[in-house]
């Protein structure tokens, strides 16, 4: 009796599952690079009506400088939640701060938070934020921050497990 046939289908059946597994992948990631694309939210909902043609997701730098906030109050970032921090506490930015677990002005006590993480400064009329090569990245508004983005009454802020609101009424 000779395993020569044997072996030969198990090597077939081997290539079939590997190539079944790296198609599998590939459609995996097509299917999430579509979902990241712009307007394919609409694609998902088929009876969705288009977003207004002057719709965008940024805000204009210059609506700060305007006086858009209601009575120009001072700014300040409210925990949401955070170790080591009550929900619902304010922090004043009038001065800028520095986020981390290291010597800075607002302390995180996150494992997922490097000593310097985050820094929030004025530039101008605008408050910026800006992540300070921070291993794990910080995410405003859910998206990973690029480069230095102004603040914005609402805004939401989230590094590690830490999430906060920027406010300024």
């Amino acid at each position: 009796m000779t395993l020569e046939p044997i072996s030969v289908a198990l090597k077939l059946g081997f290539l079939a599952v590997l190539y079944l597994f790296l198609l599998w992948i590939v459609r995996s990631s097509l299917k999430d690079l579509r979902r990241a694309q712009p307007g394919a939210e609409a694609a998902l909902v088929p009876d969705a009506a288009p977003p207004p043609a002057d719709a965008t997701a940024m805000h204009s730098a210059a609506d700060d400088m305007l006086g858009d906030h209601v009575g120009g109050g001072e700014p300040r970032l409210v925990v949401e939640h955070a170790p080591g921090h009550p929900d619902g506490i304010a922090y004043d930015l009038s001065g800028g701060a520095t986020l981390g677990r290291g010597n800075v002005e607002i302390r995180l006590e996150d494992p997922f938070a490097s000593s310097q993480h985050a820094r929030i400064e004025r530039q101008g009329g605008v408050l910026v934020l800006e992540d300070l090569g921070s291993t794990n990245g910080t995410f405003l508004n859910e998206e990973p921050l690029r480069g230095i983005q102004p603040l914005h009454h609402g805004d939401r802020i989230r590094i590690g497990d830490s999430e906060f609101s920027y406010l300024q009424d």
